[in-house]
């Protein structure tokens, strides 16, 4: 029962975040950035995001960068939509599946 209502606590902070990243947030630094999973800890006082963002190693870090900067406006936005007995501080970690099924993708072309 714990590990469903945790998957809800990671759905629900995902989707804030990738809401307020569609409208509130306004951090030029922020390319397009797509929130792919959040993981939060038991104790609700972390929350792991997973990012993908389309670009270059420099728009991934510029929009790293730019969502580090923001993760004050971020968590205020968790904590106003969301009433969770703690506000999770968010760390942002790029996530390259993205990257990895493309380059799996090209190696089958190339091979067929």
């Amino acid at each position: 029962m714990a590990g469903e209502r945790m998957r809800r606590v990671d759905e629900a902070v995902r989707q804030v975040l990738a809401d307020a990243l569609a409208g509130e947030l306004s951090d030029p630094r922020v390319g397009f950035v797509t929130v792919t999973d959040v993981k939060t800890s038991p104790d609700l006082r972390a929350a792991r995001v997973f990012v993908s963002v389309l670009g270059d190693d420099s728009a991934r870090a510029e929009s790293l960068a730019g969502l580090r900067s923001a993760h004050g406006v971020l968590q205020g936005a968790i904590a106003g939509q969301l009433h969770l007995k703690r506000t999770p501080t968010l760390e942002f970690v790029y996530d390259s599946t993205t990257d990895r099924a493309l380059r799996v993708e090209t190696l089958l072309r190339e091979r067929a």
